[in-house]
């Protein structure tokens, strides 16, 4: 690494935050289906931000065997096996999502992703027992660590629930759109966003090389 390295590289210990959402058939990351998964990359700009990039994003189809729970259907609004899906299986359908994360850590220099989330230990739940399923050998997502904005947001808002928390960030929110992947990773992102950038204005960060924090 040198002084030339995206600020990314540095700002979280080398570790590459990506915000994922993921939209399920139930609450057991063993049993019940992964249905949806969504990520946004980050970038930094010459001025020190961070924003949200990309989105890339997959319907999944339901793995065999799958529990699908009515209740959480109904919430969701989801139907696994509708044509117009264009689900994919799985394997696949995660393949194509860390392929994108797998370059954005090269290009930030990074050592791996940690996954970021709106309760954040439910969707890595979700995206580790995918993994595990289907013996995907290299998940760019830390194991077990996350940063999780119903803290953040606690700390910076006062409030927990992402729609609300979203509002008292002055973020656009749409309910009608809420509890699609795609919709809630990209306001995760912005939130996550926000917070990163209020802090670093106005308390500030050390730029700490991973190299540096290795060595200790």
């Amino acid at each position: 690494m040198n002084d030339h390295s995206p600020p990314l590289a540095t700002r979280f210990r080398g570790f590459l935050p990506v915000i994922i959402d993921v939209e399920t058939a139930g609450f057991n990351a063993k049993t019940d289906a992964l249905l949806e998964v969504a990520a946004v990359l980050l970038k930094a700009t010459s001025a020190g931000r961070i924003e949200p990039d990309i989105t890339v994003a997959q319907h999944i189809l339901p793995f065999e065997g799958a529990n699908l729970e009515k209740a959480a259907l109904e919430f969701n609004g989801i139907d696994p096996y509708h044509p117009f899906r264009m689900a994919q299986p799985e394997k696949e359908a995660l393949q194509s999502i860390f392929k994108p994360i797998r370059s954005a850590i090269r290009e930030n220099h990074c050592t791996r992703a940690i996954l970021v989330g709106h309760n954040a230990s439910f969707d890595l739940g979700f995206i580790n027992a995918a993994v595990e399923r289907t013996k995907i050998k290299r998940n760019p997502f830390h194991p077990f660590s996350t940063f999780d904005t119903v803290s953040l947001s606690g700390l910076a808002y006062g409030q927990t629930v992402l729609a609300r928390a979203a509002v008292a960030a002055a973020i656009p929110w749409d309910g009608k759109e809420a509890h699609s992947a795609i919709y809630d990773a990209e306001r995760t992102a912005e939130l996550f966003c926000d917070i990163v950038n209020r802090w670093d204005a106005h308390i500030g960060i050390p730029a700490v090389s991973p190299e540096k924090l290795a060595d200790e």
